[in-house]
Parts: structure tokens; C-alpha cells; sequence
């Protein structure tokens, strides 16, 4: 510190990265003094003044800039240059960053309304409203049902012999009730289902799709659009994200890592239409298809060595979009000989299963004069869904020169049973009745009556009825006497026409 009243007889200052001139001041012991002698003098713009004993004197100096009649040199002015303009930028600082926060404000408003406009609305479904495809129709439902925060199901589609559509009913995917396939109905599963009415009906007219009947209103609440994205129907899993997932895969990299790639990719996980168990599924789908080194051309050369071989062999592959084998199917002569001999009555089951690629083998199987089992044609397929298995139908009834079979037996699978009434639809489609006896311990095992005497007397109107009638009279009697046509899981076993030989 220094004593007051007492000061330095020159002062040097610093401004910047450049050192001015010393001023030589004269020894004042007053500082009144001192202040006079002051404004005797005029002091650059941006000096600064000495540090005083007395605050409130200092205070009292004026603060604003004054003109110095010293002239500066080039340096100097170049140094006062650059110092003004760091000064206006310091001033204006505060304002800058102002109108950063105003920015980002507006922004975090605007946000919802540009995820909004990024969708691109659109309006309600209205009575009248025209589509030229039925693709275009699932595509705007969807994109609606998507903003207004609901799932969509398909509840019913009516289709021509062709299979091409003509009636279809779309709507909330809380519609209808749920019936549990358990019969422990004293803890019955929790279900999403609250009968929803919201849909919308359309039929084909004229070749475009109009829209009959709207109902818009739901008796549940619905979600935000930007959490109506988990919904199974508005996932979607596109081309790009297939790729790099396949690729990654091959390449050997975990499931974890693949898809934390895809949400850094995507800038977080909002930013994606999918969840991570929707790419484990495409990937696990995806090694199904793998074939392996040289598993696709080793399968091709041994049909074409098979059709060299045997004029009436045929054999068909069906490719994904990257000439990945995903279906295949194969029958020789002698499958196309007894087909038309034993074709009356065939049977399909898709319940083995290959060891190597996990593609199921479904064979088509018939009965001969001896009661032999004869194979009448075999495929393997990717997925047991309906379209792989139209294409199966489809590949196998035109090697049989487009004769359908009389009557087909099937396991009790909903896929499958789409496929047959499109593909099939004047055959008869029975269930094997060795799936049926399997399912009677879970359907009716709750019942007080299955093991004193329920299994026995279904067992013999099924096996030990010799007639139509005598059939149907011991069927109808077991199932009044033992009060089972109230449980729901016997709905399928009183469907006479889908089970029981004697309707073969």
C-alpha cells in the first residue's frame, strides 16, 4: 500500500499488447493540487485514471472520453483501432448472446410445430373420400391413426377368386374383445382390447377405393404422436437400416453395437421408427435366409442336374430383391404321376424343420391304393407367413397343371388358412385331427369331467362312430351332458366342418 497523500512521480501504462509513453507528472503533495494540475492536461480517450486515497474524489472525475490534442503516431493508431473494436465487441457481447437465447427459445416453441409439419398432417377421414389403390388407403389411415396417437389393425378383408380385394375394414388396434386361448380363466392375461368402434370401411368401386362408413371416435385415450410411433403398426424398419444392419452382422459385430450405430446415425433413439427388438428379429429373419458360401449355387446346380436327369422334374426359386434365395420348391415325375391318380385328398404340415438353416421343409403328402403315404411334391420356406405361402400354393397347384385337390389337411394356423382360401378356394380345408386330440389336456383339462370320462367319450365318437349320424349324435350328446358348448375352448372343437375324418 501506499501512504496516502503521496504519489509516484510518473505513472506507465499498458494498453493491450502495447506500452504507452510515460507521463511525467511534477511532485504534489495536495491533492487538490494534483487535481488541478490534472485538468491542465489532456488524457488519451482510453487511459485510465491513477488510483486515488479518496474514493469519492475520484468519483467526482468526469468519466467520459475527451479529445487528446497529442497526436499519435502510426502505431498508436493502430493500437486505438484495434482497441475500440475489441471494445464494441465486449459492448455488444450481451446483445449477441441475447439473440442467441431468443433463437433458441423460438426454436424449443417451434419444435412440436416442425415434427408436425414434417409429418404433414392430414385430415380426418371423411365419408366419400377416394384412393386409386388399397395401398394407398393402408398408407393414409396409417399416417392419420399415427397423429392422432392409436395402433391400426386389419379387421376384415373380402377378396374375389382372383384374391384380388374388394371390402376392407381398418381401424384402432384396441377394437374387439379379447378371448384368452388359456383355460385357466382364474388369472386371465391382461388385454389391450376395449372393443373400440374407431374405423373406417371401404369397398372397390369402379377401380378406386371409396371410403363408406367413418367412425373417428375411441373409447380409450390415445397417445401423443410422438410416442405413437411404438405402435406395431407405425414401426418401420426401412431399406437403409436393413443394410447397414445385415452388413454389420456379416461383418461379426454384436447386436448391442449394430444398433447403437443406427441411433448415432439417426441422432438419437426419437429420431428412429423402430426398437432394438425389431432389429434383433430382422437380423435373426435375415441369418434364415443366409444359405452360406456357395449354399444358393450348389442348390441350383443340383436342380439343374435333377431336370438333366429327369424330363418331368421341377424345381422353382424364389429370390429376394438382392438374389437371396428365399423360398424353394421341387416335385420329380413320379410326385406328378401319383398326383393324378391319389391327388383327391392331400395334406401340408410345415413342423420339420431343417438342421443347418432353420428354414421349415413343407412337404405335400398323399395316400395311395395301399394306404401308403406318397410325397407329392416338398418346399422350404423362410417364414410361415400368408404370402409365403400363397407362393408355395401357387408354385406347387401349377406344377400339378392347376388341378386343386378335393379336400386339404392342415395344422390349425391362421396364415395358413388365408393362403387356402385364396389359392384353394372350392377345396375343403380340414384340420389334422392329431393336433385337435393334442390341444384337448390344455383346452379342457380345467374341466372336472375330462379324466372321468370326458377324454374317453370323445375319443370314441371319434374313432369308434361308423356313420355320419352316429357321429354327430354322440358329439352333440357328450357336449350337452357335460355343459362344455358354454367353455370357450371348445368353440374350434364343435366346428364339425374343420375336423373329424368322417367330413374329409
Amino acid at each position: 500500500m501506499m501512504p496516502p497523500n503521496t504519489y509516484p512521480n510518473q505513472y506507465s501504462y499498458h494498453w493491450g499488447s502495447q506500452h504507452l509513453p510515460t507521463i511525467p507528472y511534477p511532485p504534489l503533495s495536495n491533492p487538490e493540487d494534483f487535481r488541478r494540475f490534472q485538468e491542465t492536461i489532456q488524457h488519451p480517450s482510453t487511459m485510465s485514471y491513477p488510483p486515488s486515497s479518496n474514493p469519492e474524489r475520484f468519483q467526482e472525475t468526469p468519466q467520459h472520453p475527451v479529445q487528446s490534442s497529442i497526436v499519435p503516431d502510426e502505431s498508436e493508431k493502430n493500437v486505438a483501432s484495434i482497441s475500440h473494436m475489441n471494445a464494441l465487441e465486449v459492448e455488444g457481447s450481451n446483445e449477441v448472446s441475447n439473440t442467441d437465447e431468443t433463437n433458441e427459445v423460438l426454436e424449443a416453441k417451434g419444435t412440436n410445430e416442425v415434427s408436425d409439419d414434417d409429418d404433414e398432417r392430414v385430415e380426418e377421414p371423411k365419408s366419400g373420400m377416394e384412393f386409386s389403390t388399397e395401398k394407398d388407403l393402408l398408407a393414409y389411415y396409417k399416417r392419420y391413426a399415427k397423429q392422432s396417437g392409436f395402433g391400426v389393425k386389419t379387421f376384415r378383408t373380402k377378396r374375389e377368386a382372383d384374391g384380388s380385394a374388394k371390402y376392407l375394414t381398418i381401424g384402432c388396434a384396441r377394437g374387439g374383445t379379447y378371448h384368452p386361448s388359456h383355460s385357466n380363466v382364474s388369472r386371465p392375461r391382461p388385454t389391450t382390447k376395449t372393443n373400440c368402434k374407431a374405423k373406417v370401411n371401404a369397398k372397390l368401386v369402379n377401380g378406386v377405393w371409396v371410403l363408406t362408413t367413418i367412425q373417428i371416435t375411441h373409447n380409450h385415450n390415445t397417445v401423443s404422436p410422438q410416442k405413437s410411433r411404438f405402435f406395431r403398426s407405425h414401426k418401420c424398419l426401412d431399406e437403409y437400416s436393413q443394410r447397414m444392419l445385415d452388413l454389420n452382422d456379416r461383418a461379426g459385430i454384436r447386436m448391442n453395437k449394430n444398433f447403437q450405430a443406427l441411433v448415432v446415425d439417426a441422432d438419437g433413439f426419437e429420431n428412429l421408427e423402430f426398437q432394438e427388438k425389431d432389429a434383433r428379429n430382422f437380423i435373426n429373419k435375415a441369418r434364415h435366409l443366409r444359405l452360406g458360401k456357395g449354399g444358393g449355387e450348389a442348390l441350383s446346380d443340383y436342380f439343374e442336374r435333377m431336370s438333366m436327369m429327369n424330363d418331368g422334374f421341377v424345381s422353382v426359386m424364389d429370390v429376394d430383391d438382392k438374389f437371396r434365395v428365399r423360398n424353394v420348391f421341387w416335385a420329380d415325375t413320379r410326385s406328378r404321376a401319383a398326383y393324378e391318380y391319389f391327388g383327391d385328398v392331400i395334406t401340408f404340415d410345415t413342423t420339420y424343420l431343417t438342421n443347418r438353416y432353420n428354414m421349415p421343409f413343407a412337404p405335400f403328402v398323399g395316400v395311395n391304393h395301399h394306404g401308403q403315404f406318397i410325397l407329392l411334391g416338398a418346399g422350404l420356406i423362410s417364414n410361415e407367413d400368408t404370402n409365403t405361402f400363397v407362393w408355395l400354393f401357387r408354385a406347387w397347384l401349377k406344377c400339378m397343371n392347376g388341378q386343386a385337390p378335393k379336400a386339404i389337411i392342415t395344422d390349425q394356423d391362421r396364415a395358413m388358412k388365408s393362403a387356402i382360401a385364396i389359392v384353394f378356394p372350392d377345396s375343403r380345408h380340414r384340420y389334422y385331427l392329431w393336433h385337435i386330440m393334442r390341444k384337448l389336456p390344455e383346452k379342457l383339462g380345467s374341466h372336472s369331467q375330462f379324466n372321468a370320462g370326458l377324454k374317453s367319450a370323445i375319443q370314441n365318437a371319434l374313432y369308434d362312430s361308423q356313420s355320419c349320424t352316429e357321429f354327430e349324435d354322440k358329439w352333440e350328446n357328450y357336449f350337452k351332458s357335460m355343459t362344455l358348448g358354454r367353455m370357450h375352448g371348445c368353440k374350434g372343437c364343435t366346428m364339425r366342418g374343420s375336423s373329424g375324418y368322417q367330413y374329409i
